[in-house]
């Protein structure tokens, strides 16, 4: 007869405060003035994510969940020098989305919840 040893039940890992999404890319727009509405401010005080892994995420050409003709747009704005604004989306939680707008002059970039818009 033999004797199984039980072995070590894994631990749970601790969980980040906070959600950071290092970018690896290069910046490939500047974003100007960052601006902020209030809503956008709270929304993302009581989610996992910060305001900065956000601005990475979007700098870096990834525009979240954004529809194909949304994204092509954005590329479009980016390889062409076309005039256009760049837009960015991003599920923060279930109940909540947040938009991350950089005007076509690049002059400010602007984190919003949709209904602000």
């Amino acid at each position: 007869m033999t004797n199984t040893i039980p072995q070590p039940q894994p631990q749970p890992q601790p969980q980040p405060q906070s959600q950071t999404i290092a970018s690896t890319h290069q910046p490939k727009f500047s974003l100007g003035q960052i601006v902020a509405t209030p809503g956008a401010l709270d929304a993302l005080s009581h989610s996992a994510y910060t305001v900065q892994a956000l601005l990475d995420q979007h700098q870096a050409g990834d525009w979240g969940q954004l529809d194909p003709e949304d994204a092509a747009m954005n590329e479009l704005a980016l390889t062409a020098n076309e005039e256009q604004r760049l837009l960015s989306s991003y599920q923060i939680n279930p109940e909540c989305k947040i938009w991350i707008i950089t005007e076509w002059d690049r002059s400010v970039t602007t984190l919003l919840l949709p209904s602000e818009y």
